[in-house]
């Protein structure tokens, strides 16, 4: 692959990564509430997403393999300290933050729970799709959910994944499933937020 292709991808990737939450926050913020969103998925989004970069920094990835994740994980807690000032748990927001960064410290204490972590974060990322998708289709309505957070989710999840196939200097499986998976359930959430919101604009 072309060193300025992979340049031009990482660029788009992380510039993509950088705002990705804003179109969600501000629809949340406009409406001084999160229906729509599942604090469930939420939570374990970032979940996937600190045991990743955890994983990354514990050891030693060039910082550029993971740069984005800092910035997507600072939207995040942004996002779910608002959710929980609207709804009132400011109190259960600090349990949260308590637990997560114990578990931040604790996942490293021995090697084999790292790798565990790790291999378990493609289940963790799928299981928060899922949750969000179940809240979905319980409520009929989207809500504040953002269609276009999702749809750039789409391209980033696909993007990262099927460069860091193409990188591999041996075929993974482990790589080639979560692309798949990733990108199915991504598209599925965009597709079922649009599906709600066109049924209620029709009403």
């Amino acid at each position: 692959m072309a060193p300025g292709l992979l340049d031009l991808v990482h660029l788009t990737t992380w510039a993509v990564c950088a705002v990705i939450k804003l179109p969600q926050l501000v629809a949340v913020l406009r409406a001084g509430s999160a229906w729509g969103l599942s604090v469930s998925s939420l939570l374990l989004e970032l979940a996937g997403l600190l045991v990743f970069l955890r994983y990354q920094i514990y050891y030693g990835y060039p910082l550029e393999t993971y740069l984005e994740f800092p910035v997507v994980i600072a939207q995040d807690v942004i996002l779910l300290s608002c959710i929980m000032h609207f709804s009132g748990k400011v109190r259960r927001a600090c349990f949260y933050a308590l637990v997560y960064w114990v578990g931040w410290y604790m996942i490293t204490l021995q090697k084999w729970i790292i790798d565990l972590a790790m291999n378990l974060c493609t289940l963790i990322s799928a299981a928060s799709k899922l949750v969000q998708l179940q809240h979905l289709w319980e409520t009929k309505d989207a809500g504040q959910a953002s269609a276009l957070t999702w749809g750039m989710s789409v391209y980033a999840s696909a993007v990262v994944d099927f460069f860091d196939l193409c990188l591999q200097y041996f075929f993974s499986l482990l790589v080639l499933i979560r692309f798949i998976l990733m990108l199915i359930l991504n598209i599925w959430v965009t597709a079922t937020i649009l599906h709600y919101r066109k049924i209620k604009k029709t009403d």
